[in-house]
Parts: C-alpha cells; structure tokens; sequence
C-alpha cells in the first residue's frame, strides 16, 4: 500500500499535480502523514466546514433571519431567510460575484464592504423568488452564502472576522493554534510560515504567497478570514480538525445530515450517488462527507469507517490553469483509504 510519503511524492514528480503535497490519514488514533508536512496551505473552502463548525459550537439558532445579524442585508431577498440555508447552499443565491471588482479598477481604490456585503444578499437567482421553502431553494454551491453567513458568525460572538471566529471557537480549542488559522491569527501565534505558493497574480504583485488566494476574502478580510476561505493549515491539524468533527457527530448531525435536492449538506459536500464518479474516490462508503478546495485541497471522513484522509496542495501555483488534480483525487483519497483500513492500529 501506498504510504501518504510516497503518494504526496508521485504527486509533484510523476504526475506533475502540483508543485508541493502533504498527504495523510487517521483512524481510532492511528495516524500518517507524509510529504510538505511542514508547509501551511491555503485551504480555499476547506475553511467552509470550519466555519459551519464554528457556527455550531457558537450556539446561535440556525433559524436566525439573516438581517437579524447582518444589518446589510436588511432590505433585500436575502433579509428573511434563515441563517441555516445560507450553511446548506439553498439560500438562491447566486455562485459568485467579483466583490473585488474595484481593486482591479485603479490602484489604491478600496473595497466598501458594507456595499460589497449587499451586493452578495442582493444576488438573488431569477429561479428562486420569494420566501424559500423550509428545505430552501434549489441547491446551488455558493460563495457568496458563506461570505454573508461567515459576517453573522463574527458579528454573533463579537470578532473581527470569520477568520477569528474559527480560532476562537474551534482551532485554539484543538490546540491548532500554532498550525491552522489566518495569516493574522498565525501571526499572532508567532508564526510566520513557511506559506505554499499559489498562483502569480500580475495585478496582485505577482507570485502570492501568505496571502488567501481567494480575490474576495483577500479584498473583505485581508489578512484575515471570510466564511468562505482565508484559514491555512498543515496536513495534521486539517487531520485532528476532521477527527473533532467524526467525535461530535451525535451533536452535528444537522450540518452532515443529507439534503433535498443534491449532495450539499451544511458545510461539507456528500458522495456522488452510484453509478456517478465522486472525487472521495470508490473506497469511501455512500455516508462520507467532505469538502474540496480551489487550491488543491480536500478532507474527506467515512463515518462508518472512522476514517478521515486529507490532501492538501497548491495546485494553482503558478496558475489556476493546471488542473491535473482533478483525476488525480479521487485516486489519492482511494489510496489513503486503503492505508488506513489496512494499518494496524495502535
């Protein structure tokens, strides 16, 4: 069986996937890891079931109106609907906007976030008007529902951010705090890196390296956090982070439960029904759930089999063009799996 050492290796070497890779697994306590196991990466929107982590364990109803807890939002569709259909994706929201647009327009213009934060509440989709059915809309994957819901959870607890929000309510309480959290929270911890590269951004300076790759929480949040992305993290804190989740299932059940419509649940994505190819791989049982990132990321956990398996890399460096990690995850979480099941256990 493949050890994560030799699979994050045949990931930059032979198959060219991406410049760096860390790989690794946990089961019952047993645990491997292999590769840049060192290297902080942007985890893109494996910060997602952070942030719905860190929403649970905030205490806040779910059933909360939005405008309840993001003034902007007060006055658009978005103003009613319940915080928890933000989590699940079936909000009717659409996928994306440029928030950043002005960064892009002449140099030193800034963002106005509260303008920004509107713009994403406004972002109806023509398909999903009114009042959204108790099980919300139509799910569509979307960015903007966790730029807004990441603002109620700060706003909630009192911080500055999503970013911060995590670290107080679920990196810190892991003891994460030195190995998982934004640039700033990292900073504050002592630790300055080492950051994987992501992509070269002409208009950015050029190559980003300890800075969210993500165009909209690095104009909202800056070195800080959104809902969306802006936590970065090594192999085994994304490993103990995906274990607290499989230990607290009995009071998580509402964020990984399945949902009406497709495979997005709260915070993590399902397996892909049989006969349609899932990036988890075939080895995974039908109830894992998980998450992917832009950057090249993923975390997958099998509740039946208490396995959890993560890859982490930066694909994106030095362009989002390279997209080789699509075939190759599915595959690499298979070949975690099997190094877990088949490893004798401590």
């Amino acid at each position: 069986m493949m050890s994560p050492e030799e699979l994050a290796n045949a990931l930059t070497t032979r198959e060219q996937v991406a410049p760096l890779a860390a790989a690794g697994w946990e089961r019952d306590g047993a645990h491997e890891v292999g590769g840049a196991t060192g290297v902080l990466f942007d985890l893109a929107s494996v910060t997602k079931p952070m942030t719905a982590l860190a929403f649970a364990r905030a205490g806040i109803d779910r059933r909360t109106p939005l405008g309840d807890l993001v003034r902007e939002a007060r006055g658009t569709p978005s103003e009613r609907v319940p915080v928890e259909l933000f989590l699940a994706h079936r909000a009717g929201l659409d996928a994306h906007r440029k928030l950043y647009a002005p960064l892009l327009r002449g140099e030193g213009e800034p963002v106005d976030v509260a303008g920004a934060l509107r713009e994403a509440a406004e972002a109806r989709r023509p398909d999903a008007a009114g009042d959204p059915p108790p099980e919300g809309f139509a799910p569509l994957y979307s960015d903007l529902g966790y730029v807004l819901v990441g603002v109620a959870l700060a706003r909630a607890v009192g911080v500055r951010d999503a970013g911060e929000a995590i670290d107080r309510l679920v990196l810190e309480p892991l003891g994460l705090g030195t190995r998982a959290g934004t640039v700033r929270e990292l900073a504050s911890h002592g630790v300055v890196g080492p950051f994987a590269p992501t992509e070269t951004v002409a208009w950015r300076g050029g190559p980003v390296v300890g800075a969210v790759h993500d165009e909209n929480a690095w104009a909202l949040t800056g070195k800080g956090g959104s809902g969306h992305a802006g936590i970065f993290a090594t192999v085994d804190a994304v490993l103990t982070f995906g274990r607290a989740v499989l230990d607290g299932l009995d009071a998580l059940e509402w964020l990984v439960r399945e949902r009406p419509g497709g495979t997005l649940r709260a915070g993590f994505d399902g397996k892909s029904p049989a006969p349609e190819p899932s990036s988890a791989g075939e080895r995974m049982g039908p109830r894992a759930f998980g998450h992917l990132g832009f950057t090249g990321t993923s975390l997958w956990i099998d509740p039946d089999a208490r396995i959890v398996v993560a890859l982490l890399t930066n694909r994106v460096c030095p362009t989002r063009d390279h997209v080789a990690i699509r075939a190759a995850r599915p595959t690499a979480h298979d070949r975690l799996f099997e190094r877990a099941s088949g490893h004798p256990l401590r």
